[in-house]
């Protein structure tokens, strides 16, 4: 199979892999909202920094240090695997005796038992991690799509049944353990691999040597990420946090999942040609053009149409989380840039100065929590906003000096999708305020009025991305029925 088949076949796969397991997380996370209140979301919300930060240090930065590696052994692979459940078993404890005393600091009580439950996650999700690195190793998304989506499924049914049968906020830490549990038996089941009975100290070394520096960088970003969670909480209120946790779900649904899916598959594929600098900025060009041209379309989409939908599929409870979400989706849609750019430093080895920018950046963010301190999330928000553009910039300089794509020529790239996207916003925004229709009325009118604008002008000017997304999707259904 050809590079470009492979990132075609990976690309497909992937896609069906994020969109059908998140599709189905999100479809749950609508009925569940309409059961349960924003209260019981916001104490979910309060501990997800703890679960995250613990998550970090489990992966390490080896799964990484993996798909990078060219040639890895059964003892890269076994070693790695008894380090990250090593330390999974060890921030478990580290989260079980400190529930207490992360209870106290929000003063809700409930907390303690909550996350005393919840961190048995980190241990589930830890004996899963190199079956699923072995297959984005080797580009099969085909497998991996078939384990999330039948994990999500019957989280999902459990998760639901018990908010139904009144276990309230048990029934989202039911949700998280469940879809852990299951996404590590499948793969355990259908991956085949199982690790051998040793511990190189050699493969450690030579793994944690690019993998530290990933490490910190990526603890530097969860906790950067998640940190906000915890401001809203400690300052404002549980109800407050559920909104904000509602708006960032529904804002990470169509940017996270594109940056899932692109990332994935664009950096085993990168790595694959790391040496050749010519053909690596070709494709690299590609995937950012292409990357950018969906991404504008759906958030930009989602500027617009946020008030039907969130009345729509979650009710009129969770309107005061509209203008959150709004203002999240122009904060988001810079993400998979970031991840993007961010690959390349991976990519190239340079794991030292992708620390480096960790570090700067998040110095540059300390202002913005200070901001949600004393002014407010809204005036928070903007301040993340500021500071996502900020990113771009010196993601994109340092990353585009390596392979000589400057920032200067990704913006040149990607500015007649933002515009496209900016146009068609505005056309869905017209819309929904001329039209007096009921929520789902609207929220129809204008999904289906987005799609059409944007078919019509890609097939009328015969947009350069647009047309070569198309290109891949048609290849792929070629590819189908010729078997």
């Amino acid at each position: 199979m050809s590079l470009k088949q492979k990132t075609i076949n990976g690309l497909f796969w992937s896609f069906i892999d994020s969109f059908a397991n998140q599709g189905v997380q999100f479809v749950v996370g609508i009925i569940l909202a309409r059961i349960l209140s924003p209260i019981e979301f916001g104490l979910i919300g309060m501990l997800t920094i703890f679960i995250a930060i613990s998550q970090s240090f489990v992966d390490s930065g080896f799964s990484n240090a993996l798909i990078r590696k060219k040639n890895c052994t059964q003892e890269d692979y076994s070693t790695v695997f008894y380090f990250n459940l090593l330390v999974g078993l060890l921030f478990y404890l580290i989260l079980f005796f400190s529930a207490n005393s992360i209870s106290n600091f929000f003063n809700e009580p409930q907390l303690s038992l909550l996350l005393k439950v919840l961190g048995i996650g980190v241990v589930l999700n830890a004996i899963g991690i190199i079956q699923r690195t072995i297959l984005t190793k080797e580009i099969n998304f085909k497998l991996q799509t078939r384990v999330s989506v039948v994990a999500s499924v019957g989280s999902g049914t459990i998760a639901i049944t018990m908010a139904m049968l009144d276990y309230g906020v048990w029934s989202l830490v039911a949700l998280t353990l469940a879809r852990f549990g299951l996404n590590s038996f499948f793969l355990w089941i259908w991956a085949k691999w199982k690790p051998l009975r040793i511990f190189s100290k050699k493969s450690f070394n030579d793994l944690f040597t690019f993998g530290s520096k990933l490490l910190i960088s990526g603890l530097i970003d969860t906790i950067y990420r998640n940190v906000y969670y915890l401001i809203i909480g400690k300052y404002f209120s549980a109800k407050e946090l559920g909104f904000y946790t509602r708006a960032d779900q529904f804002k990470a649904f169509p940017s996270q999942n594109l940056n899932s899916i692109i990332s994935r598959v664009s950096y085993p594929v990168l790595a694959s040609i790391q040496d050749d600098k010519e053909k690596l900025k070709h494709a690299y060009r590609k995937i950012i053009r292409t990357t950018m041209f969906a991404t504008f379309s759906l958030m930009l989409g989602m500027v617009a149409v946020a008030k039907p939908i969130i009345i729509t599929l979650i009710g009129e409870k969770w309107l005061p989380a509209v203008i959150y979400l709004q203002m999240l989706c122009f904060e988001g849609m810079f993400y998979p840039l970031h991840a993007l750019n961010l690959n390349m430093l991976q990519v190239q080895g340079r794991s030292d100065l992708f620390l480096r920018l960790e570090i700067i950046k998040k110095i540059l963010a300390i202002p913005t929590i200070v901001i949600g301190i004393f002014w407010g999330i809204k005036m928070m928000i903007g301040g993340m906003i500021v500071n996502s553009f900020i990113a771009y910039y010196l993601n994109s300089y340092w990353s585009g000096k390596m392979i000589g794509y400057s920032f200067s020529q990704q913006v040149k790239d990607i500015f007649p999708s933002l515009l496209l996207a900016l146009l068609m916003a505005a056309t869905l925004f017209i819309i929904g305020n001329f039209l007096e229709l009921s929520p789902i009325s609207e929220l129809i009118i204008q999904v289906l009025s987005g799609i059409v604008f944007i078919f019509a002008i890609g097939e009328i000017s015969r947009f350069k991305d647009y047309i070569y997304l198309k290109s891949l999707i048609f290849e792929k259904i070629s590819t189908f029925r010729k078997k």
